[in-house]
C-alpha cells in the first residue's frame, strides 16, 4: 500500500531543507507517522573508517545490515540509482505521508521553496503537479497558492488536506521494477479480491488486513 508523497523542491541553497523540517516537526505533532526520503544528486557515505559496517563492505560484502531493537539500516551497492518508489514501497509504506526533498523532476506532487536573495527563477513553474510556492517573491501571475517563508504551519495544513486527506487509498498498489503501475477498476478489483481470497484460506492467516507480495523473475 503506497503513502501519499509530496516533494520540496528548489535551487541547493534556497532554504528546502530547513523549512521542510519545519514542516515534518509539525505533522508529526499532529499525529501523522512521516518518512522522508534525501535525494542526493552526489555520491554519499554512511559506512565510515573503522566502523564494523565499513570493515563488512571492505571485505567484499553488497549489502551490509545493522540491525538494533530501536532501528535498522541498510547499506547497499545498488547498479543504477534506486526510483524513490522503489525505496517507499520498500522501507516507507507504513507511513501516512512521505516527503521528500528534491526529485524536481519526479513523478510526484511539488511545493518549490524560493528564496529572494538566492534566486528569483522557480525551477518547477512548468509542472503540472507544482502545486505552491514557499517564498518571499510574488509569484501570483503563476496560479499556484503561495506562502510566506516562515509559514510551515500554514503549509503544514494545506499538506494534511491536499496531499494527506485527499489520498484515494485504493487498498492495492502495484510496483513493477521499483514504478508505481497505475490500474484499471477491473485489474485492480481482480488482484484484490484473487489474492486476499487465497490468502485467507491459509493457516493463520483468515483476518489480515495488509498482505504484501513480492515475486522476483530471472
Amino acid at each position: 500500500m503506497t503513502p501519499p508523497v509530496v516533494s520540496f523542491v528548489g535551487k541547493s541553497g534556497s532554504g528546502k531543507t530547513t523549512f521542510l523540517i519545519k514542516v515534518v516537526s509539525e505533522l508529526v505533532k499532529r499525529g501523522y507517522n512521516i518518512g522522508t526520503i534525501k535525494h542526493d544528486a552526489h555520491s554519499f557515505e554512511i559506512d565510515h573508517k573503522g566502523k564494523d559496517s565499513y570493515r563488512h563492505k571492505k571485505a567484499g560484502a553488497t549489502v551490509v545490515a545493522l540491525s538494533s531493537p530501536e532501528k535498522f539500516a541498510v547499506i547497499k551497492d545498488v547498479k543504477e540509482e534506486w526510483r524513490p518508489e522503489r525505496l517507499i514501497s520498500l522501507f516507507l509504506n507504513d507511513c501516512d505521508c512521505v516527503i521528500t526533498e528534491g526529485y524536481k523532476t519526479g513523478p510526484f506532487p511539488k511545493i518549490e521553496v524560493l528564496r529572494k536573495a538566492h534566486s528569483t527563477t522557480p525551477v518547477s513553474v512548468d509542472d503540472d503537479r507544482l502545486l505552491a510556492f514557499v517564498t518571499d517573491l510574488d509569484m501570483k501571475s503563476f496560479g499556484r497558492p503561495q506562502f510566506k517563508l516562515n509559514d510551515f504551519k500554514k503549509v503544514a495544513s494545506f499538506i494534511e488536506k491536499e496531499i494527506i486527506e485527499g489520498h484515494k487509498d485504493k487498498g492495492v498498489s502495484l510496483v513493477v521494477d521499483g514504478k508505481v503501475v497505475v490500474m484499471k477498476p477491473f485489474i485492480e478489483n481482480l488482484l484484490r479480491d484473487g489474492v486476499t481470497g487465497m490468502i485467507r484460506t491459509l493457516k493463520g492467516c483468515s483476518k489480515a488486513k495488509d498482505i504484501e507480495i513480492r515475486i522476483r523473475r530471472s
